[in-house]
């Protein structure tokens, strides 16, 4: 299998597991507040990866240098800043917006793209960026009010995505896998860790009984092992052979895999519009991956031309 094909397969798997661990989470944080299960699921994710790479990266460790360390700790800023103004965000906004929002990263990725790394996309993927972003809208959009705070904090998230796709892909060519994604992943645990002491209860967070209820340890377990230990090992290793625009238009398929689990796990209703969202969504995707010349609407017509 050609490895550009590999690497949009690997991330569709990433993204299901993110899609399909959305209710975990939310029901986690029920208890845990936001910023202490996140330093925990990254810190339990990052131990967890430093165990693989003193079994069988060792040589990597050779490699460990100044710019590999700002690189990791500059790509785990952007991350640790993306899940902290969606976390504010969501105080003061919906959860429907705040998916729309966040999902505009697929937009701004392509335009970071070209002005940070002189990177354009084909035509036919900003056909399949219009296409995702329509659907984004008719998938999450159930509420269109004014804008608030809120909005503002999650756009930011959105753009810190954005940078945080972009920042993986000009930087996992250059270092070795395995540990650039520990330095990511133990920057994000230590920003999370120090923001839960300053903005939250962390006396609460450290009672026993919250700690070691049944849907703190099922969120924890499965978000650091799954969502966050091999999701984002996975996105670094296979980013390098794919472009950005795929890879926001593959991870725009977050909402539709937590729109199914919902509707399985959780018995949720989708609506029409719901469902024209996620085919949408998914059309955009395919979109990407084809030939422009495969694309009716793309497709130069010769008789004009000749």
């Amino acid at each position: 299998m050609k490895k550009p094909i590999l690497a949009d397969l690997s991330l569709l798997l990433v993204t299901l597991i993110w899609g399909t661990t959305f209710l975990i989470v939310q029901n986690a944080i029920d208890f845990l507040p936001p910023f202490t299960f996140n330093g925990i699921r990254f810190f339990i994710a990052a131990l967890l990866l430093i165990l693989c790479l003193m079994v069988f990266g060792k040589k990597q460790l050779k490699q460990m240098n100044i710019k590999l360390i700002g690189s990791g700790m500059f790509i785990g800023f952007w991350l640790f800043l993306g899940y902290a103004t969606q976390t504010i965000g969501l105080l003061y906004t919906t959860t429907s917006k705040a998916g729309f929002i966040t999902g505009l990263s697929v937009v701004l990725v392509p335009l970071f793209s070209m002005i940070l790394l002189k990177q354009f996309p084909s035509t036919n993927g900003i056909f399949g960026v219009l296409t995702a972003t329509i659907g984004l809208f008719l998938l999450t959009m159930t509420d269109v009010s004014s804008l608030n705070i809120g909005d503002g904090y999650v756009f930011i998230c959105a753009i810190c995505f954005a940078m945080h796709i972009i920042l993986t892909g000009k930087f996992s060519s250059k270092y070795p896998t395995l540990l650039l994604t520990v330095i990511q992943l133990t920057t994000v645990a230590t920003l999370s860790l120090g923001s839960s002491f300053i903005f939250e209860d962390w006396k609460k967070s450290l009672r026993m009984d919250i700690l070691f209820s049944q849907d703190v340890i099922i969120g924890i377990v499965i978000t650091s092992v799954f969502a966050t230990a091999i999701a984002f090992f996975i996105q670094t290793n296979f980013q390098k052979y794919t472009s950005a625009t795929r890879v926001a238009l593959i991870f725009a398929m977050e909402p539709v895999f937590a729109a199914i689990a919902g509707y399985f796990w959780a018995h949720e209703r989708l609506s029409l519009s719901a469902l024209l969202g996620c085919g949408l969504i998914f059309m955009g995707m395919i979109f990407a991956e084809l030939p422009a010349n495969k694309i009716p609407l793309l497709r130069k017509n010769k008789g004009i031309e000749s």
